[in-house]
């Protein structure tokens, strides 16, 4: 199971918390951090929540948040490919430095380019609706 994989609630809170330390820190990130309001917590909070739930474990989002589509949620945020790209990248350098099987780091990879390609498709198909 993906959940156990990741190290359960500790594994994927502590993998949310080095995602956000990182896009905090290296200015490669600097467009996706700025999307993120100054006190990130809820936002930290709620990544690792979401990827709890997502992953096979408990569904920790939708207990404190209620249910959530990650392209509506990311609606308002102008996401193209190099956001999308920046965020994956943020995401593979994070997880490559995390306690996981290399099977599971490569896995969790291509799982995760599933919601990032959704939420910029969303947004190229609003812009094509206002244009």
């Amino acid at each position: 199971m993906s959940f156990q994989a990741a190290g359960r609630e500790a594994g994927i809170f502590a993998l949310v918390n080095a995602f956000f330390d990182r896009m905090g820190s290296d200015e490669r990130f600097q467009t996706i951090w700025q999307m993120h309001p100054d006190d990130n917590a809820v936002s930290r909070d709620k990544l690792a929540r979401f990827l709890c739930g997502w992953l096979g474990g408990p569904k920790l989002y939708n207990e404190k948040y209620g249910a959530i589509g990650i392209p509506r949620v990311h609606a308002h945020l102008d996401i193209e490919t190099p956001e999308r790209d920046q965020w994956l990248t943020c995401m593979a350098e994070t997880i490559a430095e995390q306690p996981f099987a290399a099977e599971f780091k490569s896995y969790l990879m291509q799982q995760l380019f599933v919601p990032a390609e959704a939420v910029r498709r969303r947004v190229a198909a609003r812009k094509e609706t206002v244009e």
